[in-house]
């Protein structure tokens, strides 16, 4: 029996993530599901998180990622005093032409990688908002456009406090998600140490897909199927952050596009055709714990925001037509 035409396009997808995967992991050891959800979130044109503390190869991820995409990549070091047009560029007076030329900043590139995103001034992080929504930035008046692949992996320290900005609200918002790297096992602790007696591995990563085949994997995610069953099960889920009495702010709706587009790229790197209640699951706490704030109260008997979502993933029921 031969398989349908959208199951065969879609092992482009399923084989072009265990190429990125067999490729990452030779850089980063034991974090299979922080790869996943990062190439799902590149095939959503999404943007990343990274909240852990340093050293646990956020940086890596970043540069190995955009290496296996052939993605052009470069890192800013966010600090107090970055300003907007640092990021984004500016106007300079050229002397032989005898006019002002527009200088692109670093932010014009294929994956941006904003290093403690939170120890920048809320005035530049703000830089990064239109970019990300819109991939475009204006500069006194003018728009420019962004690589069509752009997007950002921001990382952030959650246990440093001094010096930083938080991200206000409408900043966590644009993520599409929030993931963490952890502590690796002593396992991968011991390979890692192995891996780099001589050279450094991310020297040997080579890109796996060309530009035509990552728009291609694009566009079959957007093909994936989901049932009405499923997107009345998505709407529930996040209907009902907004009326628990702990939380101050449920999830906005930006969250339930976000949460249908990261179970539709799920679904595509298992290589279906269909999305699955399992992978609705599997996405709501990268993709709604951020969007979601608590009321002091709960704060103050060590509430966290993943434990609410757990506690409705194990409450809202899938109601079959």
């Amino acid at each position: 029996m031969l398989k349908s035409k959208v199951v065969i396009e879609l092992q482009i997808v399923k084989e072009t993530y265990q190429r990125l995967l067999s490729n990452v992991s030779r850089v980063i050891f034991g974090k299979e599901e922080v790869i996943r959800y990062a190439f799902a979130a590149a095939l959503c044109n999404g943007h990343v998180l990274l909240e852990d503390v340093p050293g646990t190869g956020k940086t890596m991820l970043a540069r190995a990622v955009a290496k296996s995409l052939g993605l052009s990549f470069k890192r800013v070091q966010f600090t107090p005093d970055l300003l907007p047009s640092d990021l984004t560029g500016l106007y300079i007076y050229d002397q032989h032409s005898t006019d002002f030329v527009f200088h692109q900043g670093p932010i014009f590139t294929g994956i941006l990688l904003a290093d403690e995103i939170n120890r920048a001034t809320p005035k530049t992080q703000s830089a990064l908002l239109e970019a990300m929504g819109e991939k475009q930035v204006t500069i006194e008046g003018d728009k420019y456009e962004l690589p069509e692949n752009f997007f950002v992996i921001a990382t952030q320290n959650p246990i440093e406090y001094e010096g930083t900005f938080p991200l206000p609200e409408a900043q966590l918002d644009r993520f599409l998600l929030r993931l963490s790297m952890g502590y690796p096992s002593k396992e991968a602790e011991m390979k890692m140490m192995e891996s780099q007696f001589k050279i450094h591995p991310i020297k040997s990563i080579e890109q796996v897909i060309d530009k035509e085949e990552f728009h291609e994997c694009k566009e079959e995610v957007k093909a994936i199927y989901m049932d009405e069953t499923i997107e009345d099960y998505i709407v529930n889920i996040v209907e009902t952050t907004r009326g628990i009495s702990e939380v101050a702010l449920g999830v906005s709706p930006r969250g339930t596009l976000a949460l249908m587009k990261i179970s539709r790229a799920l679904a595509a790197i298992d290589g279906r055709d269909h999305v699955l209640p399992d992978d609705v699951k599997q996405a709501v706490l990268p993709v709604l714990s951020h969007r979601m704030i608590l009321k002091p109260e709960a704060k103050l008997k060590k509430r966290k925001n993943t434990d609410i979502l757990q506690e409705i993933l194990d409450s809202v029921e899938i109601k079959l037509v």
